[in-house]
C-alpha cells in the first residue's frame, strides 16, 4: 500500500510538470516553489564553494586545494618557506574569485612577522594608496601593537624627522597590492608592520628595492616573494635596540636586518616546473645615503644560512639546489 501511495504521489508531481505552472492550484504551487527555493539556495552555496576551491587549484598547477576558503595555506604554494603551513594566510577576492593575499609567520612576543610570503603578478598592481591602518582581525588585539593613530612616536633629538624616526614599515608593500582595495587594506594590518627608520631606509633604499622588485614581474606570469625581518643572524649575538611606542606603551625590538627572497619559474605545457631562478637581498637596518639596493644582492642560499628558514621547498629538489645559489641580479632579471 505504501509503495502504491508513493507511486501515485510521483505520478501526480510528474503530471503537474506537464501542465503550465500558472494553472496549478495556488496552494500546491506555493509549496513546490518553496521546496525549489530551498534546494536552489543549497545548490548555489555548494556551487560557490566548489568554484572557490577550483580557483585556488587552477591558480598555479603545483597548488593543492586549500583546507578552507577562510584560512590556512595550500601545502605547495611556491612562495611558502618550509613550515609555511604554520603561518596565517589572509584571503581576498581578486578577478571574481577568492584567492590568497599573503601568508605571514607572526610572533606576538616581538610584535613582528619573521617573514611574509606572497605571489606578485600584474593583476595585483595598480595605482593610488588608500591608508587603512588597523589591527589584524585574525590575531588577538592584546598580541599586537597599535598602528592606527600614527607611527610609533619615538623621538630622536638632533636628527631629521625626529618626532617619527621609526616608520610603520610594511613587509608586503601596499603598492604590491594597490590593484585591489581589499588586498591593499590587509597590508595595513599591524602584523605586517615593523619599526623601520624612515629617512634613509623605509623612504629610501628599501622603497627603491620594493619598486625594483615590482619591475621584475614577468609579463603574464608571477613572482614568488618572501620578505623578512631579522633581529640577529643565526648564531649571532648582535645588540637589539628596543623602542617604546607612544601609542600604547608597548616595548618593541627593532630588527637589525631586512631581507627579500624572490623566485620565478618556467613551466611546460602541462604546468610542471621545468626551471627556476632566484635572487636574494639582505640589508642592514640603518640610514643609507646613495647606496644602490643592487649592492646588497645575495643568494637565497645565503639568506637561508643567516635566517635558518628553508626557502621555496616546493620546487623540485634538483632545480631548487641549482637556482638558489645565484648571486647575480643581472642574471635573475634577464632570465
Amino acid at each position: 500500500m505504501i509503495v502504491i501511495i508513493i507511486l501515485v504521489v510521483i505520478a501526480a508531481i510528474a503530471y503537474l510538470y506537464t501542465v503550465p505552472r500558472e494553472k496549478w492550484p495556488e496552494q500546491v504551487r506555493a509549496q513546490i516553489e518553496q521546496v525549489e527555493g530551498d534546494w536552489g539556495v543549497k545548490i548555489g552555496k555548494q556551487a560557490e564553494e566548489t568554484a572557490n576551491v577550483a580557483a585556488v587549484q587552477a591558480e598555479e598547477p603545483s597548488a593543492q586545494p586549500a583546507k578552507s576558503t577562510a584560512s590556512g595555506p595550500a601545502p605547495r604554494w611556491l612562495e611558502l618557506p618550509a613550515g609555511g603551513n604554520d603561518g596565517l594566510t589572509h584571503w581576498a577576492t581578486l578577478g571574481g574569485r577568492r584567492q590568497r593575499n599573503y601568508t605571514m609567520l607572526y610572533d606576538p612576543s616581538v610584535y613582528a612577522s619573521y617573514w611574509v610570503a606572497y605571489p606578485l603578478c600584474a593583476a595585483h598592481l595598480g595605482s593610488g594608496r588608500t591608508e587603512t591602518w588597523a589591527y589584524d582581525p585574525d590575531v588577538d588585539v592584546a598580541k599586537q601593537t597599535k598602528v592606527s593613530s600614527g607611527s610609533y612616536g619615538v623621538n630622536f633629538t638632533g636628527v631629521e624627522y625626529a618626532s617619527n624616526y621609526y616608520a610603520r614599515g610594511h613587509q608586503i608593500p601596499n603598492a604590491d597590492r594597490n590593484g585591489n582595495e581589499e588586498m591593499m587594506a590587509q597590508t595595513y594590518y599591524s602584523t605586517n608592520m615593523t619599526p623601520q627608520i624612515q629617512n634613509g631606509f623605509n623612504g629610501g633604499i628599501w622603497a627603491k628595492l620594493e619598486a625594483g622588485v615590482r619591475g621584475m614581474v614577468p609579463a603574464g606570469d608571477t613572482l614568488y616573494i618572501v620578505t623578512g625581518a631579522a633581529f640577529r643572524k643565526k648564531g649571532g649575538n648582535e645588540k637589539i635596540s628596543q623602542i617604546v611606542s607612544t601609542r600604547d606603551g608597548k616595548t618593541l625590538p627593532v630588527p637589525n636586518y631586512y631581507w627579500k627572497a624572490v623566485l620565478k619559474v618556467k613551466r611546460n605545457a602541462s604546468g610542471a616546473i621545468t626551471d627556476a631562478q632566484t635572487i636574494g637581498f639582505w640589508l642592514p637596518h640603518k640610514e643609507f645615503k646613495k647606496t644602490l639596493y643592487s649592492d646588497f644582492a645575495v643568494s637565497v642560499d645565503q639568506i637561508e644560512s643567516w635566517t635558518g628558514f628553508d626557502m621555496f621547498p616546493a620546487l623540485p629538489d634538483p632545480i631548487e639546489s641549482r637556482c638558489e645559489s645565484n648571486t647575480s641580479l643581472e642574471t635573475f632579471v634577464s632570465w
